[in-house]
């Protein structure tokens, strides 16, 4: 039986944070044991904004550390560093030749970094959409395990997926998103989802206990005497969806109580859901620590895997070339 393939990269832009490990890491894990797996460092897509070259090589292979703690097994998955695969950028650019421009400048993806970085407006942030269709497709991928958010870019890879199967004959599925319960992991400056390029949002997964802490402690509240239902936005409902996230639930029902009864205290509360964070990341700490202890097993690792994605890339390569009438 052939079994579906699944791909999904992240960000060379430093550790993964909480918003990484359940909007994608948790569902590589479930999917890992089910499916054919690429997971990816995609560094490639890392350079369309401002970034520092001397890092980028660390910023990969811690990456690559904390899949390996999280639980992916390169005995089920291959874990890819996608410039290392050159039939990436080879398929995005077959690929943009059949995808209209119009269509890239309306993504609301593209709208955003374009404001977040009005001096960095470049050719690859406009074709990120491209290269991540062609990172999934180069694999046939029909999972994608990403946030909501990603839906947009999901669209257009089944859009160039169809475009592609219409002008030269069936070859690309169209990739689904698949759903994992925390696909959106709240800021804690807020306001919007965990980010990396947003400071003081997030909590990494190598945060040791005082720095989670102190993170928490910097999340806006209200005064504490409102009463009634939680917020619907803000801080407070963020700090209780975080509760529910680390399924901390007696707790969650204590400060609830205390939240109507407009007696909670935000210092308790965040020092609890601290603990509980903590508590759920020591183990991913420690294995972590084997593994950047062991540099030669991780080389190894992932010479390997790029040795099995290089023959699956190639083998797709071999066909879109054909059918593009281009050997």
């Amino acid at each position: 039986m052939i079994r579906k393939r699944v791909y999904s990269g992240i960000r060379a832009t430093g550790r993964l944070h909480l918003g990484n490990y359940f909007g994608a890491v948790k569902g590589m894990l479930e999917l890992q044991d089910k499916y054919d797996c690429i997971f990816a460092v995609v560094d490639l897509h890392t350079i369309t904004v401002p970034y520092d070259p001397k890092t980028l090589q660390q910023s990969v292979r811690e990456i690559i550390l904390d899949y390996l703690a999280a639980g992916l097994d390169p005995k089920k998955c291959n874990l890819e560093v996608q410039s290392k695969i050159p039939q990436h950028t080879e398929l995005a650019y077959l690929l943009s030749t059949i995808y209209p421009v119009s269509r890239l400048e309306d993504l609301p993806t593209y709208k955003e970094k374009k404001a977040q970085y009005p001096k960095y407006i470049n050719m690859g942030l406009l074709y990120y959409p491209v290269l991540m269709a062609a990172d999934v497709l180069l694999y046939k991928g029909e999972l994608v395990p990403v946030g909501i958010d990603q839906e947009p870019h999901l669209e257009v890879m089944r859009e160039i997926a169809r475009k592609f199967n219409s002008m030269f004959s069936s070859t690309f599925p169209e990739p689904q998103r698949f759903k994992t319960e925390g696909e959106y992991v709240p800021s804690l400056s807020g306001g919007g989802k965990m980010s990396k390029s947003v400071e003081g949002s997030y909590i990494n997964l190598t945060d040791n206990l005082e720095t989670i802490s102190k993170r928490l402690a910097a999340a806006p509240t209200d005064s504490g005497g409102i009463g009634g239902e939680i917020a619907k936005s803000g801080g407070v409902e963020n700090l209780f969806a975080l509760l529910k996230l680390f399924k901390l639930d007696d707790e969650y029902r204590k400060f609830e109580c205390d939240y109507r009864d407009k007696k909670i205290r935000y210092t308790e509360l965040k020092e609890v859901l601290a603990q509980g964070i903590f508590k759920e990341l020591k183990p991913f700490q420690e294995r972590r620590k084997q593994f950047k202890q062991d540099p030669r097993l991780v080389d190894e690792i992932i010479k390997e895997s790029l040795v099995k994605c290089r023959q699956m890339a190639e083998e797709t390569m071999r066909e879109v070339r054909k059918k593009m009438g281009l050997v």
